[in-house]
């Protein structure tokens, strides 16, 4: 589900799980464990990357479907966890967009310290709303400290999903790349940041993140059980079951 490849002092951890990179509760529960892992074991930063042309499209929707309420809400908990990891990192993360990345994806991108997307007809954004679920607080103050309250209103409440120049101009990523460069981007802002001395800017990176750390400093405070809530909205519910008939159309 996952590839860790090392770059000198940077690893980087490549979602591996394929079609489309869905979030499954294993496919979470391993990224949490690598990101553990990879600071243990010396990196000194970290890349987050996909797959050319998908970094991942997010929750997996026909595999939640599946589970009851209680399987939903170990899902989602675990889902908040991750977030609450890369948050917690001790060691900068890159986020290297590879290709489209909606809604799941989006959010992990929110939580790393910097964002390279593939430029070309790649789409993110935080489409929770076009789907029938609602974008919690603790997701969406992760969108408004990068691209300002307002903008995040209009893109949230839109559920929209822009492409990469519109990403790129707004704020939602760092910085623009082919599709062949992303990782290589990612790598070369993380070398800059390295060669920095590193007491100094570790520590000021800790005082600039402290409001997402603090947001995320105890997953179970979390309005977890709300959130499971307005999943079993007969409505979301049935915005749902159509995504999922038409995801396997699709694959027909």
């Amino acid at each position: 589900m996952l590839n860790l490849v090392k770059h000198d002092a940077v690893t980087e951890i490549q979602l591996a799980r394929p079609p489309v990179n869905a979030l499954n509760l294993e496919l979470l529960r391993a990224l949490q464990g690598a990101l553990s892992d990879v600071t243990r074991d010396g990196a000194r930063a970290i890349v987050l990357s996909g797959t050319q042309g998908m970094f991942s499209a997010g929750v997996d929707v026909p595999a939640l479907l599946t589970r009851d309420r209680a399987g939903v809400r170990e899902y989602w908990r675990e889902f908040f966890a991750t977030c609450a990891a890369l948050a917690h990192s001790p060691v900068p993360v890159v986020a290297a967009i590879t290709g489209h990345s909606p809604a799941g994806g989006a959010v992990l991108s929110l939580f790393c310290d910097y964002r390279v997307m593939a430029q070309g007809p790649y789409r993110i954004g935080l489409n929770e709303v076009q789907v029938g679920l609602i974008a919690p607080d603790c997701i969406q103050m992760a969108l408004r400290r990068i691209v300002g309250a307002y903008r995040a209103e209009r893109l949230l409440v839109a559920g929209s999903l822009i492409d990469a120049e519109q990403a790129h101009a707004c704020g939602f990523v760092d910085e623009l790349a082919t599709v062949e460069e992303v990782t290589t981007r990612a790598l070369h802002w993380l070398g800059e940041l390295l060669a920095l001395p590193s007491h100094a800017m570790l520590a000021t990176r800790q005082i600039a993140r402290a409001d997402l750390a603090n947001a995320y400093r105890d997953v179970d405070a979390l309005p977890i059980d709300t959130f499971v809530d307005a999943f079993f909205h007969p409505q979301t519910q049935a915005t749902l079951q159509v995504l999922v008939a038409r995801l396997k159309s699709k694959a027909g």
